[in-house]
């Protein structure tokens, strides 16, 4: 992957985090980050007084640095900002960071050298991961403390994984065979601010978020079948009248996969029912919403992905350096609490549906709980349970925090978007719904067992032959855990993305 400033889609960033794609600084980039460089250079040596160059940072901005000491307060910031807090962020999620902080360094904004940017490249093609705390960052200012530690392994500070082992970064970078850099003028306020932290995290679990959104109609495809209902609601004309991309797209996907159904023509005659449960109905249009939040979340990362977020920005061709805001993490911020409460949202239509399968005055014609032997068996009855205790803790979670604020930096940084927290939330969010709708594609596969010989559509039947893959029929009461894990690390691994 050359890198030049351009946008990355979330599969690219995976690509990279998860596929370990190798990247390297584009030719065309190159012309434009030496030019930012000079600019940068060209104030050092005319001693001009410059935000971040020769000065101090925050409150300190009006104290002047003379120019004997400049690398010093390059490296002293880094030093001093490192103060991130609890467990590390994953392999993946900062080699998304690496990655992103790489390509907007390349849009020739930050005065940086090249070699800064050669080292980031360097570490992730050779796998040297820094150790960076996932707490510490109020998203203002970027990410300044997450940013700080991958900072401090560029220098030879700090620590880092490598070859499996968490080691001094110095001895990692030697084991790797790559050398560190010095910082000069600007380089160390350059790889400090920015929201790539927040988005790293955040991008990632959007990703598994619009892998939800999918799954999210597999699942309650499978429980209509099961609870013989109707895709009546799912009629293409009644999209068109409310043609909203997102819910036009999913009654498609539930159409699809529905076709051929021999339980819905068991009962196309004679069912006295009039219409389904909102959960079941109402799918198009609420699990429609939830896409369309999710793609409208993509594009903001997109936009993201290739804007020059630290500050001041260097604009080579007037040689004006020009303070500003582009490390505010609001547009981040809200979009991913945004995204937090509609796959909150997405998890609370399944656990309805959850319900009506195992509960005995809703489902039809299914034993109570799903069970072979219901009364001396307890069947899917804590399953439901255990998605509910889910579906209460994403809630929680979905509270957004981008409407908080604590001022910071002694009044200077007095509004900031909490971006990192509403990124963390939102990962644990995504891992509760992974595991809630592997309950519900386990309850939902077992009511298709009381359906037989009839078979379902032919999207819902391969569905159904991914779930006994790993899940076997509950002919008789067994712990679950296993199984629900099992079926969350498929949907993890993509194995009902092409249905």
């Amino acid at each position: 992957m050359e890198l030049n400033g351009s946008p990355l889609s979330l599969e690219e960033i995976a690509a990279v985090a998860h596929g370990y794609e190798p990247v390297q600084i584009a030719a065309s980039a190159r012309p434009r980050i030496l030019a930012s460089r000079k600019v940068v250079d060209d104030i050092v040596t005319r001693e001009a007084v410059v935000y971040g160059v020769n000065t101090g940072f925050g409150k300190l901005a009006d104290v002047r640095i003379p120019p004997d000491e400049i690398g010093a307060l390059q490296l002293n910031l880094v030093r001093s900002h490192a103060c991130g807090i609890g467990p590390p962020l994953s392999e993946p999620e900062v080699r998304a960071m690496m990655l992103l902080r790489a390509n907007v360094l390349t849009l020739g904004f930050s005065g940086v050298r090249p070699e800064v940017i050669e080292l980031l490249c360097q570490m992730l093609n050779r796998r040297v991961h820094p150790f960076v705390p996932e707490k510490g960052s109020v998203g203002a200012s970027g990410d300044l403390a997450p940013l700080a530690h991958l900072a401090l392994s560029l220098i030879s500070e700090g620590e880092a994984f490598f070859a499996g082992n968490r080691l001094d970064s110095g001895e990692a970078l030697k084991r790797a065979k790559l050398k560190p850099v010095k910082l000069e003028a600007k380089e160390g306020l350059a790889l400090l601010n920015g929201t790539q932290a927040m988005h790293a995290v955040g991008g990632l679990s959007i990703l598994r978020g619009k892998r939800l959104t999918n799954i999210a109609d597999v699942a309650g495809a499978m429980t209509l079948e099961g609870l013989r209902d109707t895709p009546a609601a799912f009629d293409p004309r009644l999209q068109e009248a409310r043609p909203h991309p997102g819910q036009k797209a999913v009654a498609a996907h539930l159409n699809s996969l529905l076709q051929e159904s021999e339980i819905r023509e068991s009962h196309r005659k004679n069912d006295p029912r009039v219409q389904d449960a909102y959960s079941v109905r109402c799918m198009p249009q609420v699990h429609g919403a939830v896409r369309d939040v999710v793609a409208h979340c993509e594009q903001i990362l997109s936009v993201e992905s290739a804007s020059a977020t630290d500050n001041p920005l260097v604009f080579a061709d007037s040689g004006d350096v020009v303070s500003g805001g582009n490390f505010h993490g609001a547009p981040l911020a809200l979009a991913f609490d945004y995204a937090a409460i509609a796959l909150t949202d997405l998890m609370s239509i399944s656990e309805r549906r959850i319900d009506r399968l195992v509960n005995p005055d809703k489902s039809e014609g299914l034993p109570a709980f799903l069970a072979r032997n219901a009364g001396v068996e307890s069947g899917f009855m804590i399953a439901h349970v255990a998605a509910a205790s889910l579906l209460n803790e994403a809630r929680v979670l979905a509270h957004p925090a981008s409407v908080d604020n604590v001022t910071t930096s002694g009044g200077k940084e007095d509004h900031v978007s909490m971006g990192m927290t509403s990124a963390l939330k939102l990962r644990s969010i995504v891992d509760l719904a992974e595991n809630s709708f592997a309950i519900e594609l386990l309850a939902g596969a077992e009511a298709l067992e009381h359906r037989h010989p009839l078979h379902a559509g032919k999207g819902v039947e391969r569905a159904f032959k991914l779930v006994r893959e790993v899940a076997k029929p509950l002919t008789a009461d067994r712990a679950l855990s296993g199984d629900i894990a099992r079926v969350a690390q498929k949907i993890r691994a993509g194995a009902f993305d092409d249905l």
